[in-house]
């Protein structure tokens, strides 16, 4: 599956007036660190359980998120060139690879102070918010956990997807009213839809949900 999580727009909730984006990026940060805490203790099993990405186990999740610490530039380059310039190809490609790292490995990856100032090329912190945000989700709610992201930044990415009228990852907001039960967030008119933030999120990001429940496309 492609990673589903592109670079987002230029702006979320969370910056402050004068363009600051520290506060997405130390989200970043706690969501990351959240992830590993979970998985750095969780039953060895979890690790192959599925994810909310179709075709991808947890491990494969992390194997993706945690790429910018294995990769420089020039290999990057290198895996784009050898995919014929396709990201979601090269994504498929690296998390079938490096999903076989060693557990211990994976989760000392997802503390890394290089993950968490990443950037993804032209998103900025509100694409490595997004893209940590939506991945936590893909492993927590099938697992059944609470978000490892912190309240404010599924807030923020609600707000983000949900400005783009489910363009990002093509989904048919008409007539749909979505409701987070959690925060009191809701966006839109007609038929609601009531989950949690985390679980609305990931609706927001094309997932099906573990009671099959999904978003028009």
């Amino acid at each position: 599956m492609s990673s589903g999580a592109g670079a987002g727009p230029p702006a979320v909730t969370g910056t402050r007036d004068d363009g600051d984006t520290s506060d997405l990026q130390a989200w970043v940060a706690r969501t990351y660190e959240g992830l590993a805490d979970l998985l750095g203790s969780a039953p060895a099993g979890t690790w192959d359980a599925a994810s909310l990405c179709a075709g991808w186990q947890v491990r494969h999740v992390v194997a993706h998120v945690t790429m910018p610490v294995r990769m420089t530039p020039a290999t990057f380059g290198a895996e784009m060139a050898a995919a014929g310039g396709d990201f979601d190809r090269l994504s498929d490609t690296v998390a079938a690879r490096d999903a076989s790292l060693p557990t211990d490995e994976l989760v000392a990856q997802l503390r890394s102070p290089q993950l968490h100032a990443w950037q993804p090329p032209g998103g900025g912190a509100a694409g490595a918010l997004s893209h940590a945000v939506i991945h936590s989700l893909d492993v927590t709610v099938p697992l059944g956990a609470p978000a490892v992201a912190p309240a404010e930044a599924l807030t923020a990415v609600l707000d983000q997807l949900a400005a783009a009228e489910g363009g990002f990852f093509g989904i048919d907001l008409t007539d749909v009213r979505l409701e987070a039960d959690d925060t009191g967030w809701s966006r839109g008119n007609g038929t609601t839809v009531r989950a949690d933030s985390g679980a609305l999120v990931a609706l927001l990001s094309g997932r099906t949900l573990p009671d099959g429940r999904a978003l028009p496309r």
